[in-house]
């Protein structure tokens, strides 16, 4: 990937999370732009979002931004000038719930182990 590309990537993520704050506040309270990846020739991104709440909420706010895609697209053009803005698709990034069960799995191994020496030493 191009050091363009990444830059090109970082001021997207840093606008849309900045129209998502000042003028959408209560409905994108939940929502976080964890990444932005566009391809090269800027025709097509990809926005992975992160949603705090449950499942129910989760797929309201992706279905809201889907809805909204194209106001925040407008939005952007204003904002950033490029030859072209990419149309974005709006993904869930899953990454932090991953990262959090692997942690909750460790404290649990942990916990085992410090359980089996303390076992041990009573014996």
């Amino acid at each position: 990937m191009s050091t363009r590309t990444l830059r090109v990537n970082e001021l997207i993520q840093r606008e849309l999370s900045d129209i998502l704050r000042k003028q959408y506040q209560e409905e994108a309270v939940a929502i976080t732009i964890t990444g932005v990846q566009v391809s090269p020739d800027l025709h097509e991104g990809r926005v992975f979002v992160a949603v705090t709440g449950d499942d129910e909420l989760t797929a309201d706010r992706l279905r809201w931004l889907k809805h909204h895609s194209k106001g925040f697209r407008f939005e952007l053009g204003r904002r950033i000038v490029l030859k072209h803005m990419p149309a974005f698709i709006y993904l869930l990034d899953t990454s932090t719930a991953r990262g959090n069960r692997i942690l909750q799995v460790l404290d649990e191994i942990a916990e085992k182990e410090k359980s089996g020496a303390a076992d041990e030493k009573k014996e």
